[in-house]
């Protein structure tokens, strides 16, 4: 193990083992980057803070050939009624082979991803926490609870909507703080599920954030508005104190087996980047959880930090390309902030916003406005701005099918991917960081493409002296 002024030197230190720190330590890794996860809690958390995963989400698993494992401890739900809970059907002719929410608790999530981490060679260390960072031009220090101080070329803060890493970098997180919080938590019940089902069905006509949801090895999950609770940790009697005021009973829940709250707070950090440390998931953006959104942006934002990292760590990154990270990914967040608020205000039981919602509800009969608003909800909308102006170009593309077979199962190591109808075209001098694929599809719009690691497309055409400036852009020199 080499040492350096009596550290242990580290490629990337990933502070924080949830859904984003795991899914950016296996993009490293794929890479052959040395990576160690410092995580501050010694046992995975049990609360189940997220419910599922979307398309493209869902489509980022495919790609790198794990998809099986989430679908086997998942279930499949239609798109739609997820922009506000207005009950819509799904849209069609969704640009995607994965046209559905795949309902999976987060614990379950946290566990695939960590095992598909540590499977890759990643380095997972729980129960430290890290207390302490100062960098250099050749590298970031780092120091954890125990004392330890470590030494890496890169730091990324994956640690959460209170993260240490940020407060350490003194990046500003300007937004506003949260103003309606509630109460969830899983639980057993002593009330008969008919006794259920007439509560949720009369309650949620004046109050959204009320709710009982069956658990499938039994129990509930229960949501309750926490109003007049005070309490970060809220506790069993709160609960029921607050069923009471809002359902008129307390189901007779009893044997918690976890508790927490959220709000609705809503910030994004000034900026993505300190030097040799960068942030990543809800150290970078916290938002209300109105339709879904929250790990799938940290899963997202992993998937598109990870190879442009790895490329700098090896040597091979063109100028710019580690700061496109947050110049593509930021204003992604500040777009889905901005749903979430305006899913919020149609959720409310004003009569203003009751009247928007009316509106926006006859809107959404129209399939252009449906498409557009599941796209924002499951991120299949997102385009970056790579230059060029084909259709394709920024934008994420499907599974398509070709000769040979599925578009994605040539994405498995991360690498870039020029998919080639022509037979003409070369990526010769690349070879080490992008594949050459000559094959034929129906589904694909263009002569050409050729896919950035994150399967979002670099350029669309057929001509050889633009392939090679957009190869130099994103992928360096020959």
């Amino acid at each position: 193990m080499a040492l350096n002024w009596g550290f242990v030197v580290i490629d990337v230190i990933v502070a924080g083992g949830g859904p984003t720190g795991m899914m950016l330590a296996a993009e490293l890794r794929l890479h052959g980057v040395r990576v160690v996860v410092l995580e501050r809690d010694a046992e995975p958390s049990p609360i189940v803070r997220s419910l599922g995963l979307h398309a493209r989400s869902i489509e980022i698993l495919d790609q790198r050939g794990i998809l099986d494992r989430f679908l086997a401890q998942g279930t499949r739900h239609p798109l739609g009624g997820f922009f506000a809970g207005i009950r819509k059907p799904a849209p069609e002719r969704l640009d995607t082979a994965h046209g559905y929410v795949l309902g999976l608790p987060q614990p379950i999530t946290d566990r695939l991803l960590t095992e598909w981490a540590a499977s890759l060679g990643a380095e997972i260390r729980r129960g430290c926490e890290v207390r302490g960072l100062s960098q250099d031009e050749s590298g970031v220090d780092v120091e954890v609870g125990s004392g330890e101080r470590l030494r890496a070329r890169f730091v990324v803060g994956c640690d959460g909507g209170h993260s240490t890493v940020r407060k350490l970098l003194g990046i500003g997180f300007p937004g506003e703080p949260s103003r309606v919080d509630t109460l969830i938590g899983e639980m057993e019940v002593t009330a008969s599920a008919d006794e259920i089902a007439v509560a949720n069905e009369e309650v949620r006509r004046t109050q959204l954030r009320f709710g009982l949801m069956p658990l499938a090895g039994g129990g509930y999950r229960i949501g309750v508005p926490a109003d007049g609770v005070s309490a970060s940790a809220p506790s069993l009697e709160d609960f029921k104190e607050q069923l009471r005021a809002v359902a008129g009973t307390d189901f007779g829940a009893h044997s918690p087996r976890w508790l927490s709250r959220f709000g609705d707070a809503t910030r994004l950090a000034d900026r993505y980047r300190a030097g040799r440390v960068l942030l990543a998931g809800d150290a970078a953006h916290v938002h209300p959880p109105a339709g879904g959104q929250g790990l799938n942006l940290g899963l997202q934002d992993a998937h598109n930090l990870g190879w442009k990292l790895a490329a700098t760590v090896r040597g091979w990154a063109p100028d710019g390309l580690l700061d496109s990270y947050g110049s593509e990914r930021r204003p992604v967040a500040a777009d889905v902030l901005d749903n979430t608020r305006a899913q919020l205000t149609l959720m409310s039981l004003e009569p203003g916003p009751l009247a928007v919602r009316r509106l926006v509800a006859e809107l959404m009969d129209f399939p252009e406005v449906s498409r557009f608003l599941t796209e924002k909800i499951t991120a299949l909308g997102v385009r970056y701005d790579v230059g060029g102006g084909h259709p394709l170009a920024g934008r994420h593309l499907r599974d398509v099918r070709l000769g040979r077979g599925r578009l994605y199962e040539l994405m498995r190591d991360g690498r870039g991917l020029l998919l080639d109808r022509t037979g003409r075209l070369s990526a010769a001098g690349w070879d080490d960081r992008v594949d050459h694929v000559v094959d034929g599809s129906d589904e694909l719009d263009a002569p050409a493409v050729l896919l950035r690691p994150d399967g979002h497309v670099a350029w669309a055409g057929d001509d050889q002296a633009e392939l090679r400036e957009r190869l130099t852009r994103w992928f360096g020199a020959d």
